[in-house]
């Protein structure tokens, strides 16, 4: 072994070449057609069907399974995406174990519920592979919409205005769209760079455009946005990590979770990527999962995943805990960080554990530590400053009715207006009712 793969401490290359690939395939691989028919016909096709209720954007499940069922995928495919745009990213991401697989029919019969997302991933693959697409703008209606941020709210917004004959214009911050799609997920479950090319596909509707680098408050002012525009969807997401504030929070080797998924999912050569050798990862929804099963992937001897509550509490589904652990990272429950220790770099972290009084947190007075060289926290993450003129509460934009904002004319939607739920189904539904509030307003 060479040695950079031997030294302690934060560094690169502790793999051989061949190892990432391998290490970073695909989570799910892409059904055959022959299984995915054997699995559709495993649905009951049920009427009033529990899965479609329980899915944030109400794709009509039945109907593109018995699709699949009936050798045709592309129909399947139109079905899905007429109701959520981003089908093929939520096929991948979406915790279908606690949404619509959860409430199957086979699942609470047999335990063993209808492979929903992989059925959803066969269509929508299919059809982007194709590059099959199912949609036209409509006449245009002369109106000229503003939206601020180009994840999956905001382009889901976009799109449904332009299939309605609207021109929009989108605001990003960054240098490329996608949000946390492209930034804020594990790289294994979007490999081939699919978050781009599910942007890129969807664009072809036209009549979108996007502006790179300009920032909400930094380089556009929304109160110049209203007076260009016939209306604004705000679509920020949250933007900044919320950091830890316990002693040696600032040693070198303390890093934001979701700033090293950020850097993992942008990096050409993932045998650059620097990890430590042993790991702690402080939090417990998804982007604590996706940072400490690919902190292990990337080659740390020890990852340790700690969260303040029980595992019951633990906002990453069940799936998620046991695709860490199955990737040996160490999960400790019930435990809240109180130090970090360390000359000038992090060495430890020190613990304490916690019981639950209802749904107060207590702690024992006991202690522990755990050694690190690098700490990942993923504690959730807060909005940064937005419009002064935007009404907010609990840390979320706030919003009325088919997410109307406080100021006329705007709407908001996504991480910013949710205060909690970061999926992106969720983000995708927000942004599709905008847009239908929004055509209603502008055209009565």
């Amino acid at each position: 072994m060479s040695g950079e793969q031997v030294r302690s401490g934060i560094a690169s290359g502790r793999l051989e070449p061949a190892q990432y690939a391998a290490n970073f395939a695909d989570l799910h691989p892409v059904l055959s057609s022959h299984e995915a028919r054997v699995e559709a016909d495993r649905c009951y096709f049920c009427h009033d069907a529990p899965c479609m209720t329980a899915c944030p954007t109400h794709i009509d499940i039945p109907m593109f399974i018995r699709q699949i069922a009936s050798s045709n995928p592309l129909g399947a495919a139109e079905t899905i995406f007429s109701e959520n745009i981003f089908g093929g990213m939520c096929a991948r991401v979406c915790p279908t174990e606690t949404l619509c697989e959860e409430v199957c029919v086979r699942e609470i019969a047999e335990g063993k519920p209808v492979k929903i997302g992989q059925l959803q991933r066969f269509a929508t693959d299919a059809a982007m592979a194709a590059n099959k697409q199912f949609f036209a703008r409509a006449a245009a209606t002369g109106r000229k919409i503003a939206v601020v941020g180009a994840g999956p709210a905001g382009l889901s917004c976009g799109h449904r205005l332009a299939m309605l004959g609207h021109l929009v214009t989108v605001y990003e911050k960054k240098d490329k769209p996608g949000g946390l799609n492209e930034f804020g997920i594990a790289a294994y479950k979007a490999v081939d760079n699919f978050a781009q090319a599910e942007v890129e596909w969807l664009l072809q509707i036209g009549g979108i455009s996007i502006e790179y680098g300009k920032a909400l408050g930094r380089d556009v002012a929304l109160d110049r946005l209203r007076a260009e525009y016939d209306a604004v969807f705000v679509a920020i997401g949250l933007g900044a990590a919320r950091a830890l504030d316990i002693p040696g929070a600032e040693l070198d080797g303390v890093d934001s979770a979701l700033d090293f998924i950020s850097r993992l999912r942008q990096a050409g050569d993932l045998s650059a990527l620097p990890v430590g050798r042993e790991v702690v990862v402080i939090g417990g929804g998804m982007t604590a999962i996706d940072a400490a099963v690919q902190a292990k992937l990337l080659g740390a001897r020890s990852v340790t995943l700690v969260y303040r509550r029980d595992r019951s509490r633990m906002p990453a589904s069940v799936f998620e805990q046991d695709l860490a652990a199955a990737h040996g990272v160490h999960l400790i429950f019930n435990a809240n960080p109180v130090a970090v220790t360390g000359a000038g770099s992090t060495e430890a972290v020190t613990f304490e554990y916690t019981s639950q009084d209802g749904e107060r947190l207590v702690a024992t007075g006991e202690t522990f530590s755990v050694a690190a060289d690098q700490v990942l926290v993923a504690i959730g993450q807060v909005m940064e400053a937005g419009p002064a003129d935007l009404a907010v509460a609990d840390g979320a934009f706030v919003r009325s009715e088919h997410n109307r904002s406080s100021l006329a004319g705007v709407w908001v939607g996504g991480d910013c207006a949710r205060s909690g739920d970061d999926l992106t189904v969720s983000a995708v539904q927000d942004g599709k009712v905008a847009a239908l509030s929004i055509h209603e307003s502008l055209m009565g």
